[in-house]
């Protein structure tokens, strides 16, 4: 999808997820939200704890769903501990088995509540 495409189902959305969801006791803001492209074998988005924020690859984006799925998984990284993240993969945790990451995932059906 084109950036400006993903940028309005974003303004659309964001506000209502972040109302749904809360907000977390691990920042002091929402987080902010960036959107950068890649051809790169990449994942689609990934969460900075430390800048505390989402960046959205679009170019990975193939539809609206995608883009709300994908802004609710990285949403709900955001509301997770950012010292349990780290330890939960220096315990030998791997993307497919971590916690933090099937939570994540698991929330991605929520999508519909936002469509």
């Amino acid at each position: 999808m084109i950036k400006e495409k993903v940028e309005e189902i974003i303004n659309e959305v964001f506000p209502k997820i972040e109302k749904h969801y809360g907000f977390s006791k691990f920042q002091e803001c929402s987080p902010y939200i960036e959107l950068e492209e890649t051809t790169a074998d990449t994942c689609h988005a990934h969460y900075c704890s430390t800048m505390n924020e989402i960046t959205i690859y679009y170019s990975k984006m193939k539809n609206k769903k995608m883009i709300i799925q994908t802004l609710i998984h990285e949403y709900i990284h955001y509301l997770q501990s950012p010292l349990w993240f780290k330890r939960y993969y220096n315990m030998g945790y791997k993307y497919n088995d971590h916690p933090y990451e099937l939570k994540a995932i698991s929330y991605e059906k929520d999508y519909k509540l936002f469509m």
